[in-house]
């Protein structure tokens, strides 16, 4: 079995390229553009969303929610970023998802939960399954860590195909894991471990 990874030095903000593609941490001055994104995909993106079924504790704006996701990225408990895409050799990338680290735990554990959206008009052009792989590359290597786990709803079944196509295996059914769209809801789990990529997930993508 290949050792652990040996980590490197994390320190937020960190941006991440390949290609096209970038995963950057969220600005203040993103507010317009990403309502605007979230807006035209509210159909798209309502039976996969997260819902607070705590709404006092819900976020109250989009500074609000910057604010909390950097500092989690700073702190080292979350990695919150924007998927981003170069439409130009000039142009500033343009926002088409998200793709949030969570619940990063180190220790005995050393494993992290990780989540996406992608815009439904950016939809099977390859951006999520690179962008995942980039996301858990970083941290395999410049973290340190361990595993990785995705947990999707079992009726979306493009999301599936992606962690499934990356090599990510099925770990059986987490029952009312969520709360999403209004209610609690089953997720299959999917999970990976470095060892099991010791040439890069993101390499492996590219080489299929």
């Amino acid at each position: 079995m290949p050792p652990a990874a040996t980590p490197r030095t994390h320190r937020w903000p960190v941006s991440l390229e390949h290609g096209d593609l970038v995963l950057r941490p969220f600005r203040r001055w993103d507010q317009e553009e990403w309502t605007s994104l979230r807006a035209r995909n509210r159909d798209w993106l309502r039976r996969w969303d997260a819902t607070n079924p705590e709404p006092a504790t819900a976020l109250k704006s989009y500074g609000e929610m910057v604010k909390v996701l950097n500092r989690s990225g700073k702190e080292g408990t979350a990695l919150p970023w924007l998927i981003c895409v170069r439409t130009s050799a000039a142009g500033v990338p343009v926002i088409a998802g998200q793709l949030s680290v969570s619940s990063i735990v180190r220790g005995s554990a050393l494993s992290a939960s990780l989540g996406y959206w992608i815009d439904q008009a950016r939809a099977g052009q390859g951006l999520v399954p690179t962008a995942v792989a980039l996301a858990t590359d970083y941290c395999f290597t410049t973290l340190g860590l361990h595993r990785m786990e995705i947990n999707i709803r079992p009726e979306n079944v493009p999301s599936r195909r992606v962690v499934e196509k990356l090599g990510f295996r099925h770990e059986g059914i987490r029952r009312d894991f969520l709360h999403i769209d209004g209610a609690w809801r089953d997720h299959d789990a999917y999970a990976l471990t470095a060892p099991e990529v010791p040439e890069g997930l993101l390499a492996r993508w590219q080489g299929c």
